[in-house]
């Protein structure tokens, strides 16, 4: 059968032109960002301005040569390419530049390529070429596992260079997961695992272990519907805990709160366990473990925090949850971030006449922090457009995976939707101090050639899939 070349009939214009405007509006705010009085020349290749537009005008026809290209090579070549990839990570661990303490960096001449940015769409394909070949199977384990290989993978790869920012953006691949049968329990669990790190962080552990058992048997009420059998419980962790606590104050004189109650819950499963098996309660099981993992969790989460983060990574956590103030030392990108958005106003002071932008006072300004100029520049106003745009681009790319008839296409589209949306999501939450800074790029608006490579070819690969949406891949 022969096949339709028509490409740009079929390519959804409406993304190409919300692409296209980004582009250009973040090309103009790294011309404000990184303005310098003596090479006003916007096409001074010597500035970081120049550089980008020599990546803007490689991106374009970067774009255009995927549009090109027939669709069944990504699903042909998925494997491969996420393999390439992947050997790239292993690579620049060992022949990267190391820069700003993380060897990410392959350097060419005055060319430098992060690969990790380009690891995204091969993870995509990867996922989608597997949940292609297994369908709607994630329920089973021996489907979830692999999958969750597949992102976990480049994750680990890219913590050790390490790139704690970019591992991050990896977890994204979840959402993809979700959309195509993971169990919503696994979902649940994630977004819980992320509140109760907080809670450890802002709460005692010992005050936070005994609201979840008090938290357990409320729950576990639904399931048994016995207040006699909750009391007898209740009972059986207490009178536990009490023998553990008399024990380690005249014997061992060194668990503390937190380990006695932790072994009282262990200990009591042996009763519970006889409970649960007698009655068939396995509602009841599945809370006892949740109790217990949860426990484990934040004795763990306690102990990481505390241990294993670098001590700037712990202060940025501290700062955002306001547990520590240090506007002069690791808040003081926020601070500065913060200060030059709200100093723009309704309407902002101009473009090119921020004062802050203009006298550096925010680092990383045309990179991490490049929502800062648009707030101060451009206003409310200009700040409203463009979470305005993103989020246009964000529902267009989601319909536009919704109509796909091949599951691989899908599958890939919402691993577009999923990192673009959480690139978005914390570089501009950093710019406003809703989240720690990790230092990722906004997509399109930041300075840099691999990420806006990287993000253009994930965005297109999508494109160019959907332009053959109804053709068969195989």
């Amino acid at each position: 059968m022969k096949r339709r070349i028509n490409i740009w009939k079929g390519t959804d214009k409406i993304t190409v032109l919300l692409f296209l405007v980004m582009v250009i509006m973040g090309w103009f705010n790294i011309y404000a960002a990184v303005y310098n009085e003596d090479h006003k020349e916007i096409f001074d290749f010597t500035q970081r301005y120049g550089k980008q537009f020599i990546w803007v005008v490689a991106t374009l026809v970067l774009a255009s040569f995927i549009l090109l290209i027939d669709s069944r090579f990504f699903f042909f070549f998925a494997w491969f390419i996420y393999a390439g990839l992947m050997l790239l990570l292993l690579l620049v661990l060992v022949f990267g530049t190391e820069i700003n303490g993380a060897r990410s960096w392959f350097e060419f001449g005055n060319i430098s390529l992060q690969p990790s940015e380009f690891a995204k769409f091969g993870t995509a394909l990867a996922l989608a070429a597997y949940l292609n070949h297994r369908k709607q199977e994630l329920t089973r384990l021996n489907v979830f596992i692999p999958a969750v290989g597949i992102i976990l993978f480049p994750a680990l790869l890219i913590s050790l260079q390490p790139d704690m920012g970019s591992t991050i953006v990896y977890f994204a691949f979840f959402i993809v997961l979700f959309r195509e049968g993971m169990s919503p329990f696994v979902l649940v669990s994630g977004i819980l695992m992320v509140i109760l790190f907080f809670l450890t962080l802002l709460i005692n552990n010992l005050y936070l272990t005994a609201g979840l058992i008090i938290v357990a048997f409320l729950v576990s009420f639904y399931p048994v519907r016995s207040l006699k059998d909750l009391i007898r419980g209740f009972l059986i962790i207490a009178v536990t805990g009490g023998l553990i606590f008399l024990l380690d104050h005249f014997v061992i004189k060194a668990l503390g709160g937190e380990m006695i109650l932790l072994i009282a819950v262990i200990l009591s499963g042996i009763p519970f366990g006889y409970y649960i098996f007698t009655r068939k309660a396995m509602a009841l099981l599945v809370i006892y473990l949740f109790l217990l993992g949860s426990i484990l969790y934040i004795n763990a989460v306690d102990y990481s925090f505390n241990n294993l983060l670098k001590p700037h990574q712990k202060e940025r956590v501290e700062i955002m949850l306001g547990m520590k103030s240090d506007p002069h030392g690791t808040g003081y990108n926020v601070n500065q971030s913060m200060i030059s958005i709200g100093s723009g106003g309704l309407s902002g002071k101009g473009y090119l006449q921020g004062t802050q932008t203009k006298f550096k006072f925010v680092p990383a300004q045309s990179t991490d922090f490049i929502f800062c100029t648009v707030g101060e520049e451009w206003g409310f106003v200009g700040s409203f457009t463009v979470v305005g745009l993103w989020l246009l681009l964000l529902l267009r790319l989601i319909f536009i995976a919704e109509r796909q008839r091949s599951i691989f296409s899908r599958v890939y589209g919402y691993g577009v939707v999923a990192v673009l949306f959480t690139h978005f999501f914390i570089n501009i939450g950093m710019a406003i101090g809703l989240v720690p800074v990790i230092g990722i790029p906004l997509p399109f608006f930041s300075y840099g050639g691999s990420s806006l490579w990287g993000f253009t070819i994930l965005l297109f690969i999508f494109l160019r899939l959907d332009a053959s949406r109804t053709e068969y891949l195989v």
